[in-house]
């Protein structure tokens, strides 16, 4: 039981994008959808947007992170990842909410894809108007 107690669980999400993060004391061992983070975002951005929260509080090898990741593409995936170890963080140390909420890693992204309308080919374009 003292086992599961050490455990943090917290969710992130960024459009469709949504991480489970199991955060527990360790040796710095990153693990997303069971690889790698190198191996999972490709892209040197998306791994750096994804490890931020550990970066600020300087925690990289102090825990250990396990993350879950479905929906969305590599860019949503990773703040959804970052957003999921700021929250995992604070259950491990609520003294840190200060570091992490000036460096904005508390705050979801609200932004989402706007839906089609009928009556036009997209959220906001219009079919040509035609005078005559």
């Amino acid at each position: 039981m003292s086992e599961t107690s050490t455990v943090f669980v917290a969710t992130g999400r960024r459009k469709t994008a949504s991480a489970r993060v199991r955060l527990n004391p360790g040796s710095g061992n990153f693990t997303i959808n069971g690889r790698s983070p190198d191996a999972y975002f490709k892209g040197e951005q998306c791994l750096k947007q994804a490890l931020q929260p550990l970066d600020t509080v300087d925690f990289r090898d102090k825990v250990d992170v396990a993350a879950r990741v479905t929906g969305g593409g590599i860019n949503g995936q990773a703040v959804a990842v970052a957003h999921g170890i700021a929250r995992a963080l604070l259950k491990l140390d609520p003294e840190l909410r200060v570091a992490l909420k000036r460096a904005g890693h508390l705050m979801r992204d609200p932004r989402e894809k706007e839906r089609k309308k009928s009556g036009q080919p997209g959220a906001r374009k219009r079919f040509q108007f035609s005078k005559r």
